[in-house]
């Protein structure tokens, strides 16, 4: 299968997944309302929504939402130019499906912020009302200022800062804290494996290239000193040559050699 249609398909994957799940918690579940995945209290679906970036980052300015939206489709359209070119190139395969995983995190949440406000009703803080799906542009919100639904929740262990840290010296905190959702840990995902694998995801795209069809890269101006000197030394030696046949037919013979008839000298 060409690798196109498999970025296509992690794209397709992560997206069907993420808006599956966001369905599912925002028509079933009450806002806060929190419960446990395989009976862990680790591991929780805690529904929450924000308007804001991944793991609940916010803006406060009045149009802050409209402009994260608007980046958002900016920066996918760049990513999907970019992927385009990165297989064109037959750049490293895992860092391809890195870029993908990204793609389909920030495709994930502009979906949310783009159309659940037209689609849905609102989710009350305080009345336990799952939200309703309805007809387009009928929802609590408009086009571009839709709530990011959130519900991943790993509450793993509170722990204590020592006392010698500044600031946070003698805290309790909770780790791990944010609430999230498929879209931001494919996002985080994507990034994590390009930071922690870029050396073994180039040093793969440069074996596939049997040895001596890599061309060094020259710098032009080097080559074209290279390539006077190539002719200065060529021309050097054609004219080396031409001097020593031209010395080889008689110019280094004295005049007087050995077969040389000399002329008779006469008695006075």
């Amino acid at each position: 299968m060409k690798r196109s249609y498999l970025v296509i398909f992690i794209i397709a994957l992560v997206l069907f997944v993420d808006q599956a799940l966001k369905f599912y918690i925002k028509t079933h579940f009450c806002y806060n309302q929190d419960l446990a995945i395989l009976g862990q209290d680790w591991a929780r679906l805690h529904f929450v929504e924000n308007e804001g970036m991944a793991f609940g980052i916010t803006f406060g300015w009045e149009y802050g939402k409209l402009l994260l939206s608007l980046f958002r489709i900016l920066m996918v359209a760049g990513l999907i130019w970019y992927i385009r070119l990165l297989l064109r190139a037959d750049a490293p395969t895992g860092f391809i499906y890195s870029v993908g995983l990204i793609t389909a995190g920030a495709l994930g949440n502009i979906i949310d912020s783009a159309f659940y406000g037209l689609i849905f009703t609102d989710s009350p803080y305080h009345d336990c009302i799952p939200a309703q799906l309805v007809a387009f542009g009928e929802g609590y919100g408009t086009f571009l200022h839709g709530k990011v639904v959130d519900m991943l929740y790993f509450p793993i262990t509170w722990m204590h800062a020592p006392d010698w840290l500044p600031w946070i010296g003698g805290d309790e905190f909770l780790f791990f804290s944010p609430i999230f959702n498929i879209a931001d840990a494919s996002i985080t995902c994507g990034v994590l494996s390009i930071l922690l694998f870029q050396r073994r995801f180039f040093s793969e795209g440069l074996s596939h290239h049997p040895e001596g069809d890599i061309e060094p890269v020259v710098d032009p101006e080097e080559a074209v000193v290279a390539e006077s000197s190539e002719e200065a030394m060529s021309s050097g030696d054609s004219t080396d040559s031409g001097d020593s046949e031209e010395k080889t037919a008689g110019g280094d013979i004295p005049e007087n050699g050995p077969d040389t008839e000399q002329p008779e000298e006469k008695n006075p």
